[in-house]
Formats: structure tokens, sequence, C-alpha cells
């Protein structure tokens, strides 16, 4: 297995994973949708994204936006989409996607990592616990649609 930084040349290997996320969450395929999204993502420097490979095949990646804690006043990363492929999963992949995107974090000076998944997502629930993430039991998320 191995991990790394994605850069914009590797839009064709990380398309049909994100597109797979998306639907794990009930959205529509849409690669042409996913592909433009990513690939401003990439042309703006607004998203680290890493994969894994196992042998040549692409097989999981994560997704950080940057972002700010105006409490601590420092660079925190918000960890939005962390996908394993079906074929992959139970191997440690997802494990190694959360290591590599904390040392992300450490080397670039963000004082934390924050993520959040639905409530029945149990199986990443377990994975990121395993990891030593901590389940925020003091703040509340609330969310206000838009469109």
């Amino acid at each position: 297995m191995t991990i790394r930084q994605a850069t914009i040349d590797d839009l064709d290997v990380i398309v049909p994973l994100f597109d797979a996320y998306r639907q794990f969450y009930r959205f529509n395929s849409d690669l042409e949708g996913a592909r433009r999204f990513l690939f401003d993502r990439f042309a703006n420097n607004q998203s680290i994204i890493f994969l894994a490979f196992a042998d040549t095949a692409a097989v999981a990646f994560t997704q950080l936006y940057p972002s700010f804690s105006s409490g601590a006043m420092a660079r925190i990363f918000v960890l939005n989409d962390l996908f394993v492929a079906p074929k992959a999963r139970r191997s440690g992949v997802g494990r190694r996607l959360l290591e590599a995107a904390a040392e992300y974090g450490r080397r670039v000076g963000a004082v934390r990592l924050v993520l959040s998944t639905e409530l029945t997502n149990t199986t990443a629930q377990t994975v990121y616990e395993r990891a030593g993430w901590k389940r925020d039991l003091v703040f509340c998320t609330y969310q206000l649609e838009l469109r």
C-alpha cells in the first residue's frame, strides 16, 4: 500500500473514487461534475487530497479543506471526505490515510483536524476512534441549507 499527496495530474484516478464516495452518501453519480469540482479545488489550491494505491490501482482517498480556529488563532483542517473502495476495506488503508492527513497537518503547523460523519456510519466511527480521534461531546453541529 502506497499513500501520497495527489496533484491535478491525478484527476483521472480520483474522479471515480470521489464519485463512489458521493454515491455512498446517496448522491447521484456525476463523473463530469466530480471532475469539474476536483479540478477547481486543485486549480485554486482549496484542498489537499491523499491517495492510497494497492499496487498501481487507486483504492482510497481523503480530502482536507483548510480552515482556521478563531479561539486557537491557528490553522485547522476539515477532513471532509474519506473513502475506501469496497475491495480495499478492512486492509488498514483508512487508518493509513488518517495518519497521512495528521502528519500533513502537523508538518504545516495546524493545531487540529476535524471531521463529521453520519451517526449511522458506525464502521467509520470505529476507524476514527481507533486512530485516536475523539467524539465531540460538548458542541452540537447545525447546518443551514441555502439552496
